[in-house]
């Protein structure tokens, strides 16, 4: 049976964070949310290159790798071609002496070949680390700009105090705003996947994991919100301006 391949592609997840970032504008003009979406399509934009810059081998290194354990192996193979042995055969004190002086050369060219073996994948590891800390910035910003959006804002009894938090938005429009700020927590975890679609380091996997663990408890608190809507507004019904733009399509 053929099977196909399932791949998330970056190009369609850019497009997606451009269109939330053109719906955020038209319905919150002057939101701060929207330069974060903004910010996170720049990331999705540069995306591919960080993409490509990590899945591509790094021949140069690789070879340096491959010419370090071959003069490796010919140091050790020469060491033991000029040793003078005595004449009338080892003994044990000579033995020991042979013995400690080939694992230290064995050990600190092992530890070379380690090194340069593994440098190509650290430094891919830490390219991702460093991709995945941007968006995680991101999708706290996100939880920042939402903490404020309480469903109890709209509430009739609501009794603000001198420092409260201007509330100005209606229960449509809390809860598209609220919807936003998930769609964006998803996009986050989706292009945080990228990096490691075709990188298969355990800890980069890891970094991606808890950055999607994060984005799904973000999202998972905002979405009590928005099941908070109805009751905090009393059940109100909804007018046809609020059934027209339910109907929106992508709103």
């Amino acid at each position: 049976m053929k099977t196909t391949k399932c791949t998330l592609i970056a190009e369609e997840i850019r497009r997606t964070i451009e269109r939330l970032y053109l719906r955020m504008k038209d319905r919150f003009p002057e939101s701060n949310l929207a330069n974060v979406c903004l910010e996170l399509h720049t990331i999705a934009e540069q995306t591919p290159e960080t993409v490509e810059w990590i899945v591509r081998p790094n021949n140069w290194l690789r070879f340096g790798t491959y010419g370090f354990i071959l003069i490796g192996v010919l140091v050790l193979v020469e060491t033991l071609v000029q040793l003078d042995l005595p004449a009338g055969g080892l003994d044990l004190a000579v033995l020991v002496q042979l013995v400690d002086g080939a694992l230290n050369s064995v050990v600190w060219i092992g530890a070379g070949i380690v090194f340069l073996v593994t440098l190509e994948n650290r430094r891919k590891r830490n390219r991702v680390i460093r991709a995945v800390n941007r968006l995680r910035c991101i999708a706290h910003i996100v939880d920042m700009h939402q903490l404020a959006k309480d469903p109890d804002s709209i509430a009739e009894h609501l009794f603000s105090t001198p420092h409260s938090p201007r509330r100005v938005l209606t229960q449509y429009e809390l809860a598209r705003y609220l919807d936003y700020c998930t769609e964006m927590l998803s996009l986050v975890s989706k292009t945080a996947f990228l990096y490691v679609q075709d990188f298969h380091d355990p800890v980069a996997a890891e970094a991606v994991n808890d950055l999607e663990d994060l984005t799904t408890g973000l999202a998972s608190k905002i979405w009590q919100k928005i099941m908070m809507l109805p009751t905090a507004a009393g059940d109100r019904p909804t007018t046809p301006a609020d059934s027209r733009g339910a109907g929106e399509e992508g709103a």
